[in-house]
């Protein structure tokens, strides 16, 4: 799921004391056909969406955009960081099983099944990202004062790039932990699943 950074500096803004990191999000979906997982499995591989960095299409994708904003202050001399605001703003695409009504039983709970962790799978790539926003803000404003603004701005540069290329290190990281446990989780929700349903507490 690749992550786009891009920070925006602004110097000299008006910003009101700002509360912690915020993120927004959007979802779009791409339809998907098939009867069975063969079919499906298919579809995924041709619709879903395409990673720049990889060029192969995944089952779903976050898109993310840092976006962080600096007020800076001079007094006797000294110039500080006033203020710091970082929002993120991502877009999520999942897949939409059109032909749920024509698919046998099986193929409805293995998909649903799938389909959950798609979702939670790219949701935790929000957390990563607003994670590391509040750490990014909060680094930010304990930089130390300098006495020219030019070379706090720089500092801000440097601590920006520094935490977004730790963001994108740990988004990576989690994709290959997800990806070396796929098959192990997706037996261990299905199982989950099946004994909910023969409980009475999920509908099949």
């Amino acid at each position: 799921m690749r992550r786009a950074a891009l920070a925006l500096i602004v110097l000299g803004a008006f910003l009101a004391p700002s509360a912690a990191a915020t993120l927004s999000k959007t979802y779009s979906y791409f339809p998907i056909r098939g009867k069975t997982l063969t079919e499906i499995e298919r579809q995924l591989q041709a619709r879903g969406p395409r990673l720049d960095s990889t060029g192969q299409r995944h089952p779903g994708a976050t898109n993310l955009e840092f976006n962080t904003r600096v007020q800076y202050g001079e007094s006797r001399g000294r110039c500080v960081v006033a203020d710091a605001r970082v929002s993120v703003t991502a877009k999520v695409t999942l897949p939409n099983w059109r032909d749920r009504a024509r698919a046998e039983h099986d193929v409805r709970i293995i998909w649903d099944t799938l389909a959950r962790d798609i979702r939670r799978h790219e949701e935790s790539h929000l957390v990563i990202a607003k994670t590391h926003a509040r750490m990014l803000e909060d680094e930010l404003k304990s930089l130390p004062w300098r006495r020219d603004c030019r070379r706090l701005v720089r500092d801000v540069e440097r601590t920006s790039a520094r935490i977004l290329a730790t963001h994108d290190e740990a988004q990576e990281r989690f994709d290959r932990v997800e990806a070396i446990n796929f098959e192990s989780r997706i037996m261990r929700l299905l199982r989950y699943r099946l004994e909910q349903i023969e409980a009475g507490r999920l509908e099949p």
